[in-house]
């Protein structure tokens, strides 16, 4: 068994005292290591300057609209089943891109859950730092036109939320109500 391996087995042990400590913690927060280092390596993290890790917490479940005060039947309020389009993976994307707006989104994974709350842990990137520059397999970060790409949908999460996970033509491209499947 690889060394990976061995910390997949450690970290199933420790989850339960783990999310008392990150109740208690604000919305976005930035850490020293990932707490899944063989996700993250496999999500293109690299322990080296210019790389940054944080953890985001999302509300689960689905939206509620603002209450209508009058003239309405109760059944034709819209106020269940009213659901993003954006996953809650993005969602926790997004976070992390504002809290942190001089870094790039990279990727990002779920960490951990409970009744009330996902926490996923966000993968950023300091376009501007020269070991980020220099390296080869994440050098294109540091392009302008990879400039917001979370808010642009152009991450891993947000391209399947764009319906581009699949091989093919799916007429997904230029969005979803120029191709005629909005409802």
């Amino acid at each position: 068994m690889g060394y990976l391996n061995y910390v997949r087995e450690s970290l199933k042990k420790t989850v339960r005292e783990r999310r008392i400590f990150q109740r208690r913690e604000p919305v976005v927060v930035r850490i020293e290591k990932p707490t899944n280092p063989a996700r993250a390596r496999a999500l293109g993290y690299k322990a080296k300057q210019g790389f940054v890790v944080a953890r985001v917490r999302v509300l689960r479940g689905g939206r509620t609209r603002p209450r209508f005060r009058r003239g309405r039947k109760p059944s034709k309020m819209g106020m269940l089943k009213y659901y993003p389009k954006k996953s809650l993976r993005l969602v926790a994307e997004e976070k992390a891109a504002r809290k942190f707006p001089n870094l790039e989104v990279l990727n990002s994974y779920e960490v951990l859950e409970d009744g009330k709350h996902l926490w996923f842990e966000v993968i950023l990137v300091d376009p501007a730092h020269a070991a980020i520059r220099k390296d080869p397999q994440v050098g294109w970060v540091a392009m302008k036109q990879h400039r917001g790409r979370v808010h642009r949908g152009r991450t891993s999460a947000g391209r399947k939320s764009r319906g581009l996970s699949k091989r093919g033509h799916h007429k997904a491209r230029p969005s979803v109500r120029s191709s005629g499947k909005a409802k």
